[in-house]
């Protein structure tokens, strides 16, 4: 499955942005997605995951009660709803999938990743 994000871009403080990650290539109601971000110097960490169905949801706690993760399976697109944005969470941010029911928020438990858009936060 081929993986393209979007929907990054320069916010200030407090700001939100919706990201979006279109899949092609397989069918897409049969993967997990997840997003991770990883900031200059730092290792990929991860934000969120949604299962297949988009019924299970799970948060790193730096973002839970901001973040939402969803999925349009019909649209084969996976988004990231941030809100209340803060410097901290400026990351390249990447969308990941992987053939399971199940969900991962490790990145080495995902098979396939997009290329990243960029999400920087001004103080």
């Amino acid at each position: 499955v081929q993986l393209v994000e979007s929907g990054g871009g320069l916010v200030q403080a407090g700001g939100s942005l919706r990201l979006s990650c279109a899949a092609s290539g397989r069918t897409f109601s049969s993967y997990s997605m997840g997003w991770f971000r990883q900031a200059p110097g730092k290792e990929r960490e991860f934000v969120a995951s949604v299962s297949w169905s988009g019924g299970s949801t799970y948060y790193a706690d730096s973002v839970k009660g901001r973040f939402t993760i969803s999925r349009d399976n019909a649209k084969n697109t996976g988004y990231l709803q941030m809100n209340n944005l803060q410097p901290a969470d400026t990351a390249l941010y990447y969308c990941a999938a992987v053939a399971t029911l199940r969900l991962r928020a490790h990145t080495y438990e995902y098979d396939y990743w997009g290329q990243g858009t960029q999400v920087t936060v001004s103080s």
